[in-house]
């Protein structure tokens, strides 16, 4: 078959990490992504391709520069517009526009590049040392920023700023749904976790590959203190990471100009993302997530693949939810690895760059299993936005799609009213414990209304708190007054 010349392919993807106890001859997080970017190059056979980058992007992280992607252009001698993408920008949506803007011409050659350094930032800090970080300024040619809030004031005021409470909320949200005991819950997401676990074992690019197995992830023993129920420290994103991953992108016609070995070549098929946005208490249904599951019926659609036909997965993996919920809006057996790389707790969650760590790890995969199809997804904010990315070593057999699928979501999912001064009986949509050390210390709760819409709200009372983890609080009714939850 044919194809166009303007076919997009990744032709180079590398990931490295490095692990110095003294964090002064380690490399900041700029360097690092000079390191993967230097090894995409090496990986696709031809470094000369960094030269002729048009195009340079990056999610933004922990680090402070202004524009890293420029200081890149510079170091690799190419003359490239640069894109920084603010955290609530899908990193899905970066590997979507470096593939369409290729497709019809926008650009030839696009460097992806993401990095962290925090684990060298915290053995400084616990050394204390100071260290220096790069200086660079400056603003990027464009930058990419979400269009509306993650969460609202009233989710911020009772403890939902915290990633690990919403993400429990929603699995606590799908143990009621189901009509699971609680015990049966904690063992399920214990069990899914170890298979993360051990797929990490397994990759040596991985942070950790200690493989704890389902008792030891359950179990608040040992250092594995509980952060809020149902959740303990190793069901929880690892992002005390150093690590980068760096992408090269370009037209079939330049890889093969240039004298890029078929063997190296990855194509994107398609990628659908879902931009609406609507915080976690507005959302008419805890348990489910209409962002993934339009995403996944236009990624499908446009490649032309089923479910069944992924042959790989690597499912954002920022907490046990949001794979669970993937696996179901997606049609995916649960019984199937979800992940190639052993998932954020694992084999690391940088920041905003896990999904291109990720990607690196997809490319090995596919490269070794030639005409497979496999899949990469992306979560940005608390399970607020969504992404789909397909891949394949073998050519497409039909363009390239972008799809952005937030029309669709919007339709499915009218954000909720919520009343901040609420009175009277409510009934609990969703809850989680919050911890004290080992002790559990309160609960934050969403709450549906009797006469509609819904609300937020907390206690500190201990004992409750003891007894939700032990009963489940699903359902029950509680009573408030202007917002306050009442005793009893």
């Amino acid at each position: 078959m044919s194809l166009n010349p303007r076919t997009p392919v990744l032709v180079g993807a590398a990931a490295v990490q490095q692990r110095e106890e003294d964090p002064r001859p380690a490399d900041d997080a700029f360097a690092l992504m000079v390191r993967a970017l230097a090894a995409a190059g090496e990986d696709a056979g031809v470094p000369a391709l960094l030269a002729r980058a048009d195009a340079i992007r990056a999610p933004r992280g922990f680090w402070r520069y202004g524009d890293p992607c420029r200081a890149l252009a510079e170091r690799f001698g190419a003359t490239a517009r640069t894109q920084v993408a603010e955290i609530g920008v899908l990193q899905t949506t970066l590997f979507g526009r470096a593939a369409a803007d290729i497709a019809v011409g926008d650009a030839d050659i696009v460097l992806l590049c993401g990095a962290e350094a925090k684990f060298r930032s915290l053995r400084a800090q616990i050394a204390g040392i100071e260290i220096d970080d790069e200086a660079i300024g400056g603003e990027a040619d464009e930058v990419l920023r979400p269009a509306d809030e993650i969460m609202s004031p009233l989710e911020i005021a009772h403890g939902l700023g915290r990633p690990v409470t919403q993400y429990a909320m929603i699995d606590n949200a799908m143990r009621a749904a189901d009509g699971q005991t609680i015990a049966a819950h904690r063992d399920e997401v214990a069990a899914l976790w170890a298979g993360m676990a051990a797929v990490a074992a397994k990759n040596p690019d991985a942070w950790n590959r200690t493989g704890p197995d389902a008792a030891a992830i359950r179990g608040a023993a040992s250092g594995n203190r509980m952060l809020a129920f149902p959740y303990t420290k190793l069901h929880n994103s690892q992002w005390n990471v150093d690590q980068a991953a760096g992408l090269i992108l370009c037209s079939l016609e330049t890889a093969r100009a240039m004298g890029v070995s078929q063997d190296r070549c990855v194509f994107p098929l398609s990628v659908a993302d879902n931009n609406h946005m609507v915080p976690l208490s507005q959302r008419p249904e805890l348990h489910r997530s209409a962002g993934f599951r339009h995403a996944g019926r236009a990624a499908f659609r446009a490649a032309g693949v089923a479910p069944d036909d992924v042959a790989h997965r690597e499912l954002y993996s920022c907490f046990p939810s949001a794979v669970r919920i993937q696996q179901r809006e997606l049609g995916i057996d649960p019984e199937l690895p979800a992940t190639v790389t052993g998932g954020m707790t694992f084999a690391g969650g940088p920041l905003n760059n896990f999904v291109l760590q990720a990607l690196a790890k997809m490319v090995e995969r596919l490269r070794a299993d030639t005409g497979r199809v496999g899949m990469v997804n992306a979560v940005s904010g608390l399970l607020t936005k969504q992404g789909v990315s397909l891949w394949a070593s073998r050519p497409p057999d039909r363009p390239f799609a972008h799809t952005d699928v937030s029309e669709d979501t919007a339709r499915d999912m009218p954000a909720v009213p919520v009343h901040p001064e609420a009175s009277g009986p409510a009934r609990i949509a969703t809850y989680t414990v919050i911890y004290d050390g080992d002790e559990a210390s309160g609960s934050t709760f969403v709450l549906d209304l009797e006469g509609g819409g819904r609300t937020v709200a907390s206690s500190d009372d201990a004992a409750l708190a003891q007894r939700l983890v032990e009963e489940e609080g699903c359902g029950r009714v509680v009573s408030l007054e202007k917002g306050t939850l009442l005793p009893g």
